[in-house]
Formats: C-alpha cells, sequence, structure tokens
C-alpha cells in the first residue's frame, strides 16, 4: 500500500503481517520426549518392539497422553529409537577416533562401544513398518558410515587390520555377534558378548593368520543383500 503525503512525498506501508514466530519446545516437554525415547530403546531390547506403550510410559515416567501427544504412531517412535541409536552409535566411532592414536585400538573401542548400546539387540527392530527411506534416517546413517568407514581405512593405512576385511565384516559380525540367542535373557547374553567380539577383533589384526573366502563385505553389499532378500 502507497500513501502520499506533503510535498509530494511517498512512503510504502507493507501488507502482510509480521510472521508469526514459532514456540520453542519447552525445557520439560523435550525431557519428556528424550525419557520416552531412552525407555522405549531399552524396553525394545528387553521385550521386542511391540512392547505395550503404557509400559513404556510407565519405564518413562510420564503418562499414556504425554507418550501420544509425542508419538502418536508406534512407527513414530520407532523412528526416533533408531535415529537416536544411529546417532549414539556414531558418537562412539567419531570419539574413538579423536582420542585413540592406536588406530586398532580406536577400532577395537567403537566396536566394543557399540555393542553396549546394544545394537544387535535392536537388529529385529528394523523389520518393523517405518519409513527406512526417510531423510532423517539416511542423513544420519551416512554420517555413521563414514564415522565407521574413517576407523578402518585409518587402521589399514596403519598396517593395523587385515586388508582383506571391509566395514560390512565389521558391522555383520558386531550386529550377530550382539543379538541374544532365542530364549536367552539379554542379562544373561551380556556375559559372553565382550569375550565373543575380543576373540573376533584378535582375528582382524594383522597379519593376517588365515586366507578369507569370497571378498571383503562393504555397506552397499549389506544393502543390496538386505534390499533383495
Amino acid at each position: 500500500m502507497t500513501l502520499r503525503g506533503g510535498r509530494g512525498v511517498t512512503s510504502t506501508v507493507a501488507d502482510s503481517a509480521p510472521a508469526r514466530r514459532v514456540p520453542r519446545p519447552r525445557a520439560d516437554a523435550l525431557r519428556n520426549r528424550e525419557r520416552i525415547v531412552t525407555a522405549a530403546r531399552e524396553m525394545f531390547v528387553e521385550f521386542g518392539a511391540q512392547v505395550p506403550y503404557d509400559e513404556i510410559a510407565r519405564r518413562a515416567g510420564v503418562g499414556n497422553a504425554t507418550l501420544y501427544r509425542n508419538f502418536p504412531e508406534r512407527a513414530d517412535l520407532v523412528h526416533e529409537v533408531v535415529l537416536s541409536l544411529m546417532a549414539r552409535v556414531t558418537e562412539v566411532a567419531e570419539r574413538a577416533a579423536e582420542e585413540e592414536s592406536d588406530t586398532f585400538a580406536a577400532l577395537r573401542r567403537f566396536t566394543l562401544g557399540a555393542a553396549d548400546e546394544r545394537v544387535g539387540a535392536l537388529c529385529p527392530m528394523l523389520d518393523g513398518a517405518f519409513d527406512k527411506d526417510h531423510p532423517d534416517l539416511i542423513a544420519e546413517r551416512d554420517r555413521l558410515e563414514e564415522a565407521v568407514q574413517g576407523l578402518v581405512d585409518r587402521a589399514q593405512r596403519a598396517g593395523r587390520l587385515r586388508t582383506d576385511v571391509g566395514v560390512g565384516d565389521l558391522m555383520v559380525a558386531l550386529s550377530q555377534l550382539t543379538r541374544p540367542l532365542p530364549g536367552s535373557g539379554c542379562a544373561a547374553f551380556d556375559q559372553f558378548v565382550r569375550r565373543h567380539l575380543l576373540l573376533f577383533l584378535d582375528g582382524l589384526e594383522a597379519p593376517a593368520r588365515s586366507e578369507l573366502p569370497g571378498k571383503a563385505a562393504t555397506l552397499e553389499d549389506l544393502r543390496r543383500d538386505s534390499c533383495s532378500s
């Protein structure tokens, strides 16, 4: 809108109202959401992804209404748990790379740290009905893969990791060796995880003590095989 004043002076006034500011979530609301995701991750490990919502709410210390307000559908909650898990495992890899001068020690620290996040126990959850191609998940997956690939590359360049293995080999072993056996309780199984992972890691160190069949597995191999199964 244009207004004309005295002496031919012209001024312009914006027609549109100022844009509304989107309120930031309150601190207590963010804490409740974090508690829900943490409780869900723990209970998915213990009981599977179909654990009742009211049990998750009880462990998180929130009401059912709060849980449903944050995650109206189970797929929403699974999505957030998977995103949180990948972010936590990525942070383990990044810290290992930054803080360990020995490249194989960094790889070992990542493997044991990822096991502590219960990645194997949560693997069956990835078969659930949620959007695996969501941009958030793809971005976090790429960040995780880059961090782990960096650990493997550094260890191989330093001559500490055998050259006939790839990131895919590491991730397959990590997921399999940390997955509880059918019928076994998680707590009873945990005592064996580090023992078996250390045996596996001993087999990764250079020089190689055996010749492996096939070729090193890449992350792309894992995705392709998963999609075709």
